[in-house]
């Protein structure tokens, strides 16, 4: 549970991070007004609010968050929202039921947005010299 509450708490921090040092996050969130929760099914989570180009969050569940992401268990929700295959991992969480999704669709979709500048940028292929020769 501690991890799974640690890597929520993180997840404020990091995107904030990401909207201070990078133009296109911080164009991305410009303008935006998002309160969503991440949460277990037995109650554990934290809310978030996303306004005026700032995140910001606290313990505990909100009753108007426009989303809302709940987990099966503390494990499942940190295997999912750490796994390095982000958007695979969450399809499948969803497909398995380790995670339900509630509320408005179009701002969880925003959101998968949003946590994509998380990634780290993909490698460009080298070239393969051998082709040309």
């Amino acid at each position: 549970m501690f991890k799974f509450k640690f890597l929520l708490w993180a997840l404020a921090q990091l995107l904030q991070r990401k909207i201070n040092i990078n133009a296109d996050c911080a164009r991305y969130v410009q303008g935006k007004r998002l309160a969503f929760q991440i949460r277990t099914d037995s109650g554990a989570g934290r809310h978030y609010v996303i306004e005026n180009g700032a995140v910001r969050s606290w313990a505990g569940l909100t009753d108007n968050a426009q989303f809302t992401l709940s987990f099966v268990n503390a494990a499942k929700g940190f295997e999912i929202l750490s796994a390095k295959d982000a958007q695979p991992a969450f399809l499948r969480g969803v497909g398995n039921q380790d995670l339900a999704i509630s509320g408005d669709f179009l701002q969880v979709l925003w959101f998968q947005g949003l946590t994509a500048f998380l990634q780290p940028p993909k490698p460009i292929p080298a070239l393969d010299r051998t082709a040309h020769n």
